[in-house]
Formats: C-alpha cells, structure tokens, sequence
C-alpha cells in the first residue's frame, strides 16, 4: 500500500509532508507518494531533516489514491490534515 512521510516543522509545529523535489510542504496533495520499495529509504533521509532541526518525528502512514486525491487511511492522519477539529474556522481546512 502507498505510503506519505509526514513530520512537524520544528519552528512552528506545523504538520508538513515530505515531497522530493520541493522538500517538506504543507500541504497534503503536495506530498510524494511513495511505493513501498521507496517508504524506508524516504524515511532515513529524513533523520539529516532531524539533525538539522527541521523537523521532528518523521514517520510513514498508508494512503489510498483515488484518482488525483490523496486519502489517508487512519483518521488521525485525515484530522493532521485538516486542522484542528475544534475550530473549523481555523487551521487548513479553513481555507
């Protein structure tokens, strides 16, 4: 199954995902999909992102793609997303 790196930015605590041409965005439909074959080495690159106090606590979660849409499997991954669940008003799904 297809899977996003995701962290949080360091200096603002902003969920970001990892896209290899343009780095960590913020966006989920920017990420880069990865194929399995792809996960693990995508995930160790990330620890120079940890060691330069990029990010913090990369890891890998499983997602369907749905024609050009980006799913998510698990719910916490669609509420990181998003935004804050509390203030609909606030956060990505605001804009």
């Amino acid at each position: 199954m297809p899977q996003i790196l995701t962290a949080n930015r360091l200096s603002v605590g902003e969920v970001v995902y990892w896209n290899e041409s343009k780095g960590w965005v913020s966006r989920l439909d920017e990420a880069r999909v990865l194929a399995d074959s792809e996960a693990e080495e995508a995930l160790l690159g990330a620890a120079a992102a940890v060691r330069n106090q990029e990010v913090v606590a990369p890891y890998l979660f499983k997602v369907r793609v749905e024609g050009e849409r980006i799913v998510p499997v698990a719910e916490r991954e669609v509420i990181r997303a998003a935004g804050p669940t509390v203030r609909p008003d606030l956060g990505k799904q605001a804009a």
